[in-house]
């Protein structure tokens, strides 16, 4: 049975693929279509940073090593995901028209920190291998902490993308806090062990 579960979970993690063009095929991305695909992988892009770092505390509520199983390929899903928000916003939004579109990354600072967590994603993708874990040792873990500063950023970007509707972002900033007070809240077991 174990055998089955890291393909269902890679089928399942597809979900927003299914969904998006599920809603182009049936022309159902509503009256802005550009900007139904960009928030559409965006959300889902914060979606997969959080499991990826709910792994951890899992393992430790349920005291099973099945969730970090999981973690890098949710990790590579969050870098995927992060990268269709981002091609989508400089390819649909801007037509790969790179004056306005640098313009905006250096005035607004939503689009500043989105693309700041996105650059910051590139190293932990491109260590995520076996081999770079050995390769690293113990600068791995140092460098794979980013994933918290990106939380953050991601949140961010929302919560100043959003300007007047608070009400979605607040509920990821609210599940962000969680999880990071998780993290403290296991260090500190940790340390006392």
């Amino acid at each position: 049975m174990r055998n089955y579960f890291k393909p269902t979970v890679f089928l399942l993690s597809l979900w927003p693929i299914y969904i998006i063009s599920y809603q182009i095929f049936y022309d159902k991305l509503g009256p802005e279509p550009v900007d139904r695909i960009i928030n559409h992988f965006g959300e889902w892009t914060l979606i997969f940073i959080f499991l990826t770092l709910s792994m951890s505390p899992l393992r430790k509520i349920t005291n099973s090593l099945e969730w970090i199983r999981f973690r890098r390929m949710l990790g590579l899903f969050t870098f995927f995901y992060a990268t269709i928000h981002m091609l989508s916003y400089v390819g649909l939004d801007y037509r790969f028209d790179f004056e306005p579109l640098i313009d905006d990354v250096l005035k607004k600072k939503f689009v500043f920190i989105g693309f700041s967590a996105w650059l910051l994603l590139i190293p932990l993708a491109i260590t995520s291998s076996e081999k770079m874990v050995k390769l690293l040792k113990k600068n791995w873990k140092k460098l794979h902490k980013l994933i918290y500063i990106i939380s953050i950023f991601g949140v961010l970007h929302f919560i100043w993308l959003s300007k007047t509707i608070y009400f979605k972002p607040l509920i990821f900033l609210i599940i962000l806090i969680i999880l990071l007070l998780f993290r403290i809240n296991f260090n500190k077991s940790k340390s006392k062990i």
